[in-house]
């Protein structure tokens, strides 16, 4: 069943559904893309129709946000609760810990990546990471940057790039790269690496993770006010009969 939030059309899947869904992928030739877009990546596609076609093309487009879930509360398929991006990355890797399914980590800051990789690797016993790279690189290395991922050969490459980069990143080099899924992971190497700290299972529960994140970060304030102005428009939206 898919929701449309706006532009965005999304897979109104639950936790479990998802593992499986983006698990299945690993038994076609590929590639296969899954994003988890929030409030604030809606907005954008509203006004960048590039990132709206790549969002839209995705195989798997996981409802993250609590925005979302809400917003989609006033449209005739609710989405029943989000699926946190990091979340279905543990899942994930939960699930393939003890197989030859091997991931490979591209983005965040110089180190940030390496560092993730070796504690998923000790909170997974077994997890098979062939690589990882950081984020910080130009166009003019993303030659040199796929030819390593290709001789890593990944079946799974997480790039956390940022939106909208990392979005248009996958879709532009995909297939040149031999691996079988590709997942947009935002600012999850910071998490996975233990750089950031995720916000304690209370805020989670209650779907105000964005609040945690708030109180630690009050420069985050100015991208709060884009959650705002993404309800009002819902709402906007649903009177006026455009949902």
């Amino acid at each position: 069943m898919k929701t449309k939030i706006l532009n965005v059309v999304f897979d109104n899947v639950l936790p479990q559904q998802a593992v499986t869904e983006a698990l299945s992928f690993l038994d076609d030739e590929g590639p296969r893309v899954i994003f988890t877009p929030n409030p604030e990546m809606v907005m954008l596609a509203r006004k960048d129709d590039e990132f709206a076609s790549f969002l839209n093309s995705a195989d798997l487009i996981i409802p993250d946000g609590i925005g979302i879930v809400y917003a989609s509360r006033l449209t005739a398929n609710k989405i029943a609760q989000r699926v946190p991006g990091i979340e279905l990355l543990l899942d994930i890797f939960d699930s393939v810990k003890d197989t030859n399914c091997s991931f490979y980590f591209l983005g965040a800051a110089p180190g940030v990546a390496d560092a993730a990789a070796v504690k998923m690797q000790e909170k997974f016993p077994g997890l098979n990471i062939c690589g990882s790279h950081h984020g910080y690189f130009g166009e003019d290395e993303d030659a040199a940057i796929i030819a390593e991922i290709n001789t890593a050969k990944p079946d799974i490459v997480l790039v956390g790039l940022g939106f909208p980069r990392q979005e248009k990143w996958i879709f532009q080099y995909k297939n040149q790269i031999d691996a079988k899924i590709f997942i947009g992971v935002g600012g999850s190497f910071d998490v996975l690496s233990g750089k950031l700290r995720r916000a304690p299972k209370f805020f989670q529960k209650l779907g105000l993770e964005w609040l945690f994140r708030l109180l630690r970060q009050p420069s985050r304030l100015w991208r709060q006010r884009v959650l705002a102005k993404f309800m009002l428009l819902v709402i906007y939206k649903k009177i006026r009969g455009e949902l």
